[in-house]
This record gives structure tokens, C-alpha cells and sequence, in this order.
């Protein structure tokens, strides 16, 4: 009894000291100082206010249009790039789970028939049956932590590959956002476009009834038929980029082009949500890139125990046990009771220098990702600030665009008039009519421009998503 104490004991104490045993860093996070406050602090907003104040999930929902809310909806469920992060995802769960298995001792149960005829000293041949089933385990003892390393590196990459399958899912949603709204900015370019062609159409129609009533040259209606031309030529390029930009919209939500239809909508009717942007401190666990890095440097810094360990000899327990008889009747006899018991331990002499390689290599490895990590950290809050300086200024250009269209349509509208009282000549009008044409065009840019700076900005912040 004494003894089985102590051994019960020093089993115990065994297992501890493996537990603890490992011959590899331990992983700290990098310590990269962040800024305490956004330079440029988001439009129309308290940045006091907004301190706190994150996306939301659904970020998406306030530009106010249910048919991007469809389109996004679709996307989530058929986009291609988000199955194939989800395949990734199950593949790095069941790498975990073939590392894992090594932590635990492995068991197979086996047996064998044999009838065998061999000659016997004085007696002659002789045919005899030979049964041998039996249950083998084998265990390797992870005294250096390999095993360990090995799992936790396999699990760090498996959360590695679910952060990536939430920046996938956070790109694949923005740019069905920022594609939407192009197909949309172009379809008001061409009803622009169309609404100046007829404008001018109509102008060049009166300038040939007054050159045969006398009152207009034939250089007035030259130049006035130069000017439709122009406006007629500027449509079919809209039209094209308004079907290729709807054809690679049909690719992000999973449909062939065909099966797609965007023909209504504007930018007109969408709304400007506002952006709450948080504390800067805060942006490492909103964004699902960095944390994705991150736990590549940690599956990295796991990989460099397993490459130590290998220099350290390994033990390997292996046990069998079962029954072996020459007739089933008395197979389960205690008689029968055939087990044996080994234990080995290998070590590393000469392998041509690949166990120090492989050491090296890991060590080189670790560092080239904490270098990915730390520019994945940078350009995270490069990303947010230049998002959120577009945001504050595509709204400033909208509103100063806007006032220069009104300021081009009255010049318009006056030039129109005092040309038909006969005060001014047709090139004032053809002049004042390019400016506006020129400054409707330009507007709806910078209104689809303000709006993708929303949608970046959004995707800068991590579109809603941060790591419990």
C-alpha cells in the first residue's frame, strides 16, 4: 500500500512537471504605442460624443436604401470569397484537431488468425491454429512541450483563419457597398448626360429656326451642333462602365450578370449616416486583420518551441495486451493472457543540419510576421485617419459642388434669356451651358465620392466587429 501511495505520487508529480516543462519563449504582445486621439476627429460631429460610440453591426442599413440591404444580404449568403473563408475556417479547426490528438495516448484493438503447418522433432508435420487478439497503446511523453506547442500553434491559426473569415466577410460587404453606389453615381451621370443632351438639342432646334428666319448664323448653329455632338459622344462610355460596374456587382452577390437588375435608384436617395468613431486606443480589437496577425505571431512564436524541442531526446511509452491461444474455446483463459510493455527514448545525433534549420527558420519566421503585425497595427491607424479626413472633406466638396451648380444654372438660365431677347451672342450660351453640364457631372462624383469615403471609413473602423 505504502508503495502504491508513493507511486500514485511521483505519477502525479510527473505529470506536473511535464505540464510546466517547455523549452520555447513564452509569447508577449508586442508593445506598440498608440495614439491618444484622432487627428482628424469625424465631420459634423462631437468627437467628445462620439468617444464611445462604435459602428454597428449592420453599419450598412444607415444609407437608408432596402435594395443594398438585399444585395448585402445576398452577398452574406452566396459570395464566394466568405465560403471559401468559412471552408478555411473548418480546415484550420480539423488541423487543431490531428495536433491535439498527440497530447493523448493513442489506442488500436487488432487480431489475428493464423493456421500454420511446420514439422515437429519426432513426430512429423503438424497443423496447428495460432488466435492473437489484442488492445495496443502507444504514448509519446511531451516532456519539452512539443506536443503542446504544436497544438496551441495548430489552434492559433485556426483563430487566425476565423479573424480572416470576418475580414472577408468586412470586404466583401464594403465593396458590394461601394460598388452599389458607383452603379448608381453612373446612372445619374447618364440621366445627366441625357438631360443635357436634350437641353441642347432643344437650344440647337431654336438657333436653326432663327437661322431661317434670318436672326442666326451658320457658325451659331456649328457651334451649338459641335456641343450636342460632344453630349451625345459622353454617353456611350457612362453606359459601358454602368454595365461592367453592375456585371461585377452580380460576381460579389453570386448571380450572373443576367440575373441582376439595378436599373432604378439614385444617389439623391441615400442618406449620410454618421460615423462614431471610439477612442483610437480601442481600434486594435475592432479591426479583424490585426487580430489575425497577431495570432499568426502567436502560432509562429509556438512553432519556435516545437523547432527547440526537437534538439531534446523524446520518450515514447508503448503497451499491448490480449490473449493468444491455438483454440478458440480456451482463447480468453487467464493462461492465455499474453502484454508487453516498452518504453524508448530517442535522441537527435546528426541530421545534416536540418534540426538547427528548421530552428532558425522558425526564429526568422516569428520575425518576419511581428513585422507584418506591427505594419498591420500602422496601417490600421493610417487607414481610419485617412478615412476619416476623406469623410470631412467629400462632405465639404459636396456642399460647395452643390452651390456651384445652382450658381451654373442661373448663369444658364439668364444666358438663355438674353440670348432669345437678342442682348447676347450663342457662345455666352454654349459657355454657361458646358459649366453646368460640367458642374452636374461633377457633383454626382463628389456625391458618390463623399459616400465611399462613409463606406471606407466604416471598414476602416472595423465595420462594427471587435473581439470579446
Amino acid at each position: 500500500m505504502i508503495w502504491h501511495k508513493r507511486g500514485s505520487m511521483l505519477a502525479g508529480l510527473l505529470c506536473a512537471v511535464l505540464a510546466s516543462c517547455s523549452v520555447g519563449p513564452a509569447y508577449r504582445r508586442p508593445d506598440i504605442p498608440l495614439p491618444a486621439q484622432w487627428r482628424e476627429p469625424p465631420s459634423g460631429t462631437d468627437s467628445a460624443a462620439f468617444a464611445s460610440v462604435w459602428p454597428a453591426a449592420d453599419w450598412w442599413r444607415g444609407f437608408a436604401s432596402a435594395r443594398l440591404d438585399e444585395l448585402i444580404a445576398e452577398a452574406q449568403q452566396s459570395n464566394d470569397d466568405i465560403a471559401g473563408a468559412i471552408a478555411r475556417v473548418q480546415e484550420a479547426d480539423a488541423q487543431a484537431r490531428i495536433a491535439g490528438a498527440a497530447l493523448l495516448p493513442s489506442v488500436d484493438l487488432g487480431a489475428t488468425a493464423t493456421r500454420e503447418r511446420a514439422p515437429v522433432s519426432g513426430v512429423g508435420p503438424e497443423v496447428y491454429n495460432v488466435f492473437n487478439p489484442q488492445v495496443s497503446a502507444s504514448y509519446e511523453l511531451d516532456f519539452w512541450g512539443k506536443n503542446r506547442a504544436l497544438h496551441a500553434s495548430a489552434l492559433a491559426t485556426a483563430a487566425a483563419s476565423r479573424f480572416d473569415r470576418e475580414t472577408v466577410a468586412l470586404t466583401v460587404i464594403s465593396s458590394v457597398a461601394g460598388t452599389y453606389f458607383q452603379a448608381l453615381e453612373l446612372r445619374d451621370r447618364i440621366e445627366v448626360a441625357q438631360h443635357n443632351l436634350e437641353n441642347g438639342q432643344s437650344i440647337l432646334r431654336g438657333l436653326k429656326l432663327e437661322q431661317t428666319a434670318g436672326t442666326a448664323t451658320g457658325l451659331d448653329v456649328a457651334q451649338q451642333e459641335t456641343t450636342v455632338a460632344v453630349l451625345n459622344a459622353a454617353i456611350p462610355p457612362l453606359l459601358l462602365q454602368f454595365r461592367q460596374t453592375a456585371n461585377a456587382l452580380a460576381v460579389l452577390v453570386g448571380k450572373t450578370p443576367e440575373s441582376l437588375d439595378i436599373e432604378a435608384g439614385s444617389l439623391t436617395a441615400l442618406s449620410a449616416p454618421a460615423v462614431g468613431v471610439g477612442l483610437p486606443s480601442q481600434l486594435l480589437s475592432r479591426r479583424p486583420d490585426v487580430a489575425e496577425a497577431e495570432q499568426q505571431l502567436i502560432a509562429a512564436n509556438a512553432d519556435i518551441t516545437v523547432a527547440r524541442a526537437a534538439f531534446f531526446p523524446s520518450i515514447d511509452l508503448t503497451a499491448s495486451g490480449g490473449y493468444e491461444s491455438a483454440a478458440l474455446s480456451t482463447l480468453v483463459n487467464p493462461y492465455s493472457r499474453v502484454y508487453a510493455l516498452t518504453g524508448g527514448i530517442t535522441q537527435a545525433i546528426f541530421h545534416g543540419g536540418a534540426l538547427r534549420g528548421q530552428y532558425q527558420y522558425s526564429k526568422a519566421r516569428y520575425t518576419e510576421l511581428l513585422s507584418t503585425y506591427h505594419k498591420t497595427v500602422l496601417t490600421a491607424f493610417s487607414n481610419a485617419e485617412s478615412a476619416l479626413v476623406a469623410a470631412r472633406q467629400t462632405a465639404e466638396q459636396q456642399q460647395r459642388q452643390a452651390e456651384a451648380v445652382r450658381t451654373a444654372q442661373r448663369a444658364f438660365e439668364f444666358a438663355k434669356a438674353q440670348m432669345a431677347a437678342g442682348t447676347v451672342s450663342v457662345l455666352t450660351v454654349l459657355n454657361t451651358e458646358n459649366a453646368l453640364f460640367t458642374a452636374q457631372d461633377t457633383l454626382v462624383q463628389v456625391q458618390y465620392s463623399h459616400l465611399q469615403s462613409l463606406v471606407d471609413l466604416f471598414t476602416a473602423l472595423g465595420g462594427g466587429w471587435h473581439q470579446g
